[in-house]
């Protein structure tokens, strides 16, 4: 079948999907709002989004390193409730009301921008505080994480210009339903090896 690299890299990539989930709502909300989407306005976004939330992992495995000694026996727990904690904030986020982007002035502006794409990848920061206790290397998660973010944020610009916020709800839904699931299966593997 698959050996342990193969399907490591799958999960970091669904990790990845769950992570981007926040900033293809985003970009949907902000392709949505502009009259005359362009090449540029897609690649502005989807570059900024792309890029903190392959950074915001990397600080965060340096977090984690430093750390990892110090809550080796208690590891799998504290990854198991940042996901669920994270994933279960975007199901929640993604059955509430929230305000339009339309009060952030311009989306495609530097300042605005920069604010969208640190708030969306504050929780790829927390889950990169688990990778060191899940003994992956970070130049994978680093590179797989920024490339579906950029990939999900160039796509989301798109149908927010012509579907509007018709999907967004529900792939944050998606997303956080992702992370919850890969939490659970983190606590029950560290479970059975214990056992």
């Amino acid at each position: 079948m698959f050996d342990q690299h193969t399907l490591q890299i799958f999960q970091i990539f669904l990790i990845a999907v769950g992570l981007a989930a926040d900033s293809f709502a985003v970009s949907v909300s902000s392709g949505a709002i502009i009259e005359k989407l362009r090449l540029r306005h897609a690649m502005r976004i989807a570059l900024f989004f792309g890029f903190f939330q392959g950074l915001m992992p990397w600080i965060g495995w340096q977090v984690g390193t430093v750390a990892s000694t110090f809550i080796r026996s208690f590891d799998h727990w504290l990854a198991f409730g940042i996901l669920c904690f994270i994933g279960g904030k975007m199901v929640y986020e993604s059955r509430i009301l929230k305000e339009d982007i339309e009060e952030a002035a311009n989306p495609f502006s530097l300042y605005v921008l920069f604010g969208l794409a640190i708030a969306t990848s504050i929780d790829a920061l927390a889950v990169g505080i688990t990778f060191p206790f899940l003994n992956i290397a970070i130049i994978e998660p680093v590179l797989i994480i920024g490339i579906v973010t950029f990939v999900f944020s160039f796509a989301g610009t798109y149908i927010g210009e012509y579907f509007g916020h018709i999907f967004e709800d529900k792939i944050e839904l998606a997303g956080g339903l992702i992370l919850v699931g890969i939490g659970c299966k983190i606590l029950i593997e560290h479970t059975l090896l214990q056992g």
